[in-house]
């Protein structure tokens, strides 16, 4: 199923500022929110449906990947190992702990700081690169990922406790934040700060965990397994849900970052969906016509020269380019025709030219006027 467009999710037009996109999330985020609509998973869905249309469009490194390459710029296509970092994906606790700011602090009873105003940790996120070669992005590939990361400890099940022994902060008794008094000219004001002790969880290890020494993560390789789409560019990043670090005591997992890569053909250059290949031929040949192999991502195929083909002629092969990240569509393969000069003749090579230059064939036509390399692109584009 098609994920929705998320300007329309949150009924603003693509050239929205800053101020509308969190207007129009706020006024969703209210009236969808689940402490409004308790055992409704209609309304719920669409709170995270528009959760997830903000935290893209609020950030305008990630919107700008969004409006060129739709849901896979910002790692909607990415699957596999914990599948796509939306949708399903997200939990209500990450969507608190991201878009608390929105309503002015703690949310609905403090939703965003979890049960009892405590604070919910995040695990950090992993970014790294994977290159790909242009057959593997012409049809999409699985990449298994070593990665070194922090992991859930599994003597204490992530809790720092043995025996997930704890106690209750005495320092905010339970409630991960602390409440200061401070004098100020308009008098005094009230301000609650995350509780230094425990920082923000409530509770504090009674006895720590002898492998994660109390943290209740520790450091380790993981393989990961990821769906990259066909059809991704260079600089292009995915996101897999949950496969960063993991959290201190049973937070949140981070999201690991996928960066593309890609690894330079030996003959195809690429640009966007369409390829891009030069051939050389002799002059005879264009002269008579022949047929010749030029190579796409997969294999050889052979193309008709006609007759008379001059110097620069672009050859268009509908559908041989790359997949569209964003349509069902493929580009073209583009093949420049290049005449080839010979530079080092034998003398009866020479003798034979000599006598063809006589030709009237062979004298170039000067009514004749060609278009330049770049006229002929902007003519096929056009």
């Amino acid at each position: 199923m098609s994920k929705r467009d998320f300007y329309e999710i949150l009924g603003i037009s693509k050239s929205a500022s800053e101020d509308e996109i969190k207007k129009a999330y706020r006024k969703l985020a209210i009236k969808y929110h689940p402490d409004k609509n308790p055992d409704d998973k209609s309304a719920e869905e669409k709170f995270k449906e528009a959760a997830e249309a903000y935290e893209v469009l609020s950030n305008p490194e990630k919107r700008q990947r969004y409006n060129q390459f739709g849901h896979a710029g910002v790692g909607g296509a990415a699957s596999g190992g914990g599948g796509g970092h939306y949708g399903g994906g997200m939990n209500m606790d990450d969507i608190f702990s991201q878009f608390g700011d929105i309503f002015g602090g703690g949310g609905f009873g403090g939703s965003s700081r979890g049960g009892g105003g405590r604070r919910v940790v995040r695990g950090s996120n992993l970014r790294i690169k994977v290159k790909l070669n242009l057959s593997e992005v012409a049809k999409g590939v699985e990449k298994k990922l070593k990665v070194n990361k922090f992991v859930s400890c599994n003597t204490c099940k992530g809790s720092g406790g043995k025996n997930g022994q704890f106690e209750t902060c005495k320092s905010c008794n339970g409630h991960g934040v602390q409440t200061r008094m401070q004098q100020t000219f308009l008098g005094a004001m009230q301000t609650q700060v995350t509780c230094s002790t425990c920082n923000g969880e409530g509770k504090i290890v009674k006895d720590k965990c002898n492998t994660c020494h109390g943290d209740g993560i520790v450091r380790q390789e993981e393989v990961i397994s990821i769906n990259i789409p066909a059809g991704v560019a260079e600089g292009m990043q995915l996101s897999v849900s949950g496969k960063g670090n993991a959290a201190p005591r049973g937070g949140i997992n981070g999201d690991l970052l996928v960066v593309i890569e890609e690894e330079e053909h030996e003959f195809l250059k690429r640009d966007g969906s369409n390829l891009f290949y030069d051939s050389y031929v002799n002059f005879v040949d264009a002269a008579l016509g022949t047929s010749i192999e030029i190579p796409t991502v997969d294999a050889k195929v052979k193309i008709k020269i006609e007759p008379g083909t001059q110097s620069g002629k672009v050859l268009r092969l509908k559908g041989k380019g790359l997949p569209d990240i964003n349509s069902y569509g493929h580009g073209d393969l583009l093949v420049n025709i290049n005449v080839w000069t010979p530079q080092n003749l034998t003398s009866e090579e020479k003798k034979t030219l000599e006598q063809l230059r006589e030709s009237k064939n062979f004298a170039p036509n000067p009514n004749r006027k060609e278009k330049g390399f770049f006229d002929r692109m902007k003519e096929y584009f056009e």
